[in-house]
């Protein structure tokens, strides 16, 4: 067990986009469940009510007051993953009017970002439920695809789109058997551009069983702009037992040579089921390790802050957090957060219970519970 009360240094941050005051006017209310759906996917508050780490500007919820295009015009058969698909591909600012309750929308395709598009942000206003059905991917972004629109010769490094996410849930996306760009991402793919995620939730996402590196059963991210991080503020990934994310690698989070802020957040009962780790041992398929967050890269960094992680799984190593720098530049900090009963079945960093670490220097550790 480790328990340290010491504070840590605010770091500096880009700003990403126009952003509201700390108390966002687009907060998420109350959701109840709707007709039709199951009161398991609905809850209030998204996020780690325990949580106060200060939010900077960067990673605030963006001003939908004035949107681009809204999805709906009142009623909850109004809005339709055709419009949704739609709206994503054309960009701006997206909102919903799907009536008063909460409602859920069935995705019959994938949503693809279009790198035409500067900006892509998408509100659900705290009662819209976006779901792949178990069958699809929800949401992707990819820079390289050249079949959406090939808009630089850098196309792993470039500025736009800005993807924001914020006051939705994302449930049951699936990526199983799509192999392009090395798979994973169940609800949401990303590579290039940049991401962020505000006041939103993650539940029973899946992608490939099995595999080395394939990773992040709710979100899996290849790149971004000057290596700038993700942020991700006030979500739930998992969140309660069969709630969570299941992936060979990263049942909530995974990422390659991509940087990480997780602020004021859950991430509990989500499970990597890969076997044979990374690079996989012989006769076995690899896979297994990071039960919460699989990060593998050079000079990455990933900071977890006013966060709960609790409960999440690993076959292989790291039971919440799998941490490698291959270089060994990369930074691990956790700061006034909890991470307790984190299995790892098969390996972990001595003295930090759930994390597999390799890095720059120990992990830095401040006012936080490791146990």
């Amino acid at each position: 067990m480790r328990t340290t009360t010491a504070g840590i240094a605010a770091a500096a941050l880009v700003a990403f986009g126009s952003a509201l005051p700390p108390v966002a006017a687009v907060a998420p209310g109350s959701v109840a469940p709707a007709s039709g759906s199951s009161p398991s996917l609905q809850r209030a508050q998204p996020g780690n009510p325990s949580g106060h780490v200060p939010v900077p500007p960067a990673a605030r919820a963006v001003d939908t007051t004035r949107p681009t295009r809204v999805i709906g015009h009142g009623t909850a058969a109004s809005c339709t993953s055709a419009k949704v698909v739609r709206a994503v591909r054309r960009g701006g600012i997206i909102t919903f009017d799907c009536g008063p309750r909460p409602v859920t929308i069935v995705m019959k395709r994938t949503a693809k970002v279009h790198n035409t598009s500067k900006r892509v942000v998408i509100d659900g206003g705290g009662k819209v439920t976006l779901s792949g059905a178990g069958k699809r991917r929800i949401l992707y972004q990819n820079t390289c695809d050249r079949s959406l629109t090939w808009t630089t010769s850098h196309c792993d490094d470039q500025a736009s789109p800005k993807l924001v996410l914020q006051n939705l849930t994302f449930a049951k996306g699936n990526a199983a058997g799509l192999r392009a760009e090395g798979g994973g991402g169940g609800a949401v793919f990303v590579r290039g551009g940049q991401l962020k995620i505000v006041n939103s939730r993650f539940v029973k996402n899946r992608c490939e069983r099995t595999g080395p590196d394939v990773g992040g059963a709710a979100v899996r991210v290849l790149d971004q702009y000057q290596d700038r991080p993700v942020y991700v503020v006030h979500s739930t990934f998992g969140g309660a037992k069969g709630r969570g994310g299941r992936c060979s690698n990263g049942g909530a989070l995974s990422s390659i040579g991509v940087s990480w802020v997780v602020l004021n957040s859950v991430i509990s009962h989500n499970r990597a089921i890969g076997r044979g780790a990374n690079p996989a041992r012989g006769s076995t398929p690899g896979g297994g390790s990071g039960g919460g967050i699989y990060t593998d890269g050079n000079d990455v960094t990933l900071t977890i802050a006013g966060t709960r992680m609790e409960h999440n799984r690993a076959r292989e190593g790291g039971g919440a957090i799998f941490f490698v720098s291959n270089d060994r530049t990369g930074t691990l900090t956790i700061d006034r957060s909890v991470l307790r009963r984190n299995p790892s079945a098969g390996f972990e960093t001595a003295g930090y219970p759930g994390i597999f670490y390799l890095g720059s220097g120990p992990p830095r550790v401040t006012a936080s519970i490791v146990k």
